[in-house]
């Protein structure tokens, strides 16, 4: 994306698009013509599966107020307890954030949290259920927007350790 195409995206795909771009990473963000506040909502969208979107789960540790992105497949529910486990002392706990906090964190609306160029950096954890699929899609900062990356190119851009993070159903 050049200068003048970037400038006329919102500022949160602007942002996202810069880092991807200084990041080498070889897709910008793409704007869709309907709103993909959920992962079925952009899978729909996409036409793709719906465990290859790439969910932003954003918590909130409370023991140092931290945010914690959990990046997950579409099609999986977070385990709050592992995730809890993974970035927590023993005795902390890890909450919900609500739209304010995420807001102040990442620069991001819920809806439109992209795993990547937040204004603090958060403690993330990928979900190794997205390496079921070679492309994966994320939101890009917006609503709107998204990028379409592979799994381990996720990985690298979000500098995030792989983890088991989901609940487990057994059928």
């Amino acid at each position: 994306m050049c200068g003048a195409e970037l400038s006329q995206l919102p500022e949160g795909v602007q942002r996202v698009a810069s880092f991807l771009q200084a990041a080498g990473h070889t897709t910008s963000p793409r704007m869709l013509q309907d709103a993909a506040r959920t992962a079925q909502q952009a899978a729909d969208g996409l036409g793709v599966e719906l465990g290859q979107i790439a969910k932003s789960i954003i918590f909130k540790r409370k023991s140092d107020d931290a945010a914690v992105l959990v990046i997950t497949s579409g099609d999986k529910r977070v385990d709050e307890a592992k995730v809890q486990a993974l970035v927590c002392e023993a005795g902390s706990k890890l909450g919900r954030a609500d739209a304010d906090f995420v807001k102040l964190k990442t620069g991001f609306s819920i809806g439109g949290v992209a795993p990547v160029a937040h204004l603090t950096v958060p403690v993330t954890l990928l979900d190794q259920e997205l390496f079921r699929f070679e492309t994966i899609w994320a939101a890009a900062g917006h609503p709107n927007a998204v990028f379409e990356v592979s799994p381990y190119a996720l990985q690298m851009l979000s500098q995030a350790p792989v983890a088991d993070v989901v609940i487990n159903v057994v059928v």
